[in-house]
């Protein structure tokens, strides 16, 4: 029986081979957990075989989680949509937010960061593909919500984050992902340092490693299948 531990080895291993293939250095590349729907014994297993970074998607059941897992040291990334009215759960729980699409939401996510805390980690989600299904910005919207959202006090704008529509393809998929690269290239032409690419997930890791990404967002190869009761699509 495969275990978590088991998994992410699993896992550390396809990011260690796709960046020999790609000529770059695996400690470029962050392995993100993604722990929605999976309790805090789930968690406490992946922590112990050494992973501490964790995306979640559903902002109150991820607070839970924070609240339970506190004597963990631990960096919570937000990996779902943020409704206005749940910004202030998440600007005071979270160290990441990699779902920005709209100037409002990154206002008040900086208006509710509190003092005390380091500013909170955003990614600009990028629509690349134009699915009707995805949040977030045009690449063209991309170009100028950027400068908005960095000059924001209580935020720390990193880089880009997209989800494009599965394909099996990896050359179709490598594209998708070099077009998001282009985004990100053109923002630091600006001036912009930015420095992280949240791209890939569980299926196409390999193919996002390969177009630059630095951070991959991994769920059901660590975890496995998701409980019932939640939407399976986007699975990470």
């Amino acid at each position: 029986m495969k275990t978590i531990s088991t998994q992410l080895e699993t896992v550390r291993a396809r990011i260690v081979a796709a960046c020999q293939d790609a000529g770059r250095d695996a400690r470029e590349v962050t392995l993100l957990a993604v722990s929605k729907t999976f309790g805090a014994d789930a968690i406490r297993q992946a922590y112990a075989a050494g992973q501490t970074a964790f995306g979640e998607n559903y902002i109150q059941e991820a607070v839970e989680k924070i609240i339970a897992l506190r004597d963990l040291p631990l960096q919570w990334h937000c990996i779902g949509p943020i409704q206005s009215n749940k910004t202030r759960l998440v600007a005071e729980h979270f160290d990441w937010v990699h779902t920005v699409d709209r100037l409002k939401v990154a206002q008040r996510l900086s208006e509710q960061r509190p003092v005390h805390l380091a500013p909170l980690q955003v990614c600009i989600q990028v629509n690349v593909d134009g699915g009707d299904t995805k949040s977030g910005v045009t690449p063209e919207e991309a170009l100028a919500l950027a400068p908005q959202v960095a000059a924001l006090p209580g935020l720390r704008l990193r880089g880009l984050m997209s989800i494009p529509e599965p394909t099996p393809d990896f050359i179709a998929a490598c594209a998708l992902f070099a077009s998001v690269r282009a985004v990100f290239d053109a923002l630091n032409a600006q001036g912009l340092a930015l420095d992280t690419l949240s791209l890939g997930m569980s299926a196409d890791l390999e193919a996002a490693i390969h177009s630059g990404s630095t951070m991959v967002r991994v769920g059901s190869a660590i975890f496995g299948g998701r409980p019932p009761g939640r939407p399976a699509s986007l699975e990470a």
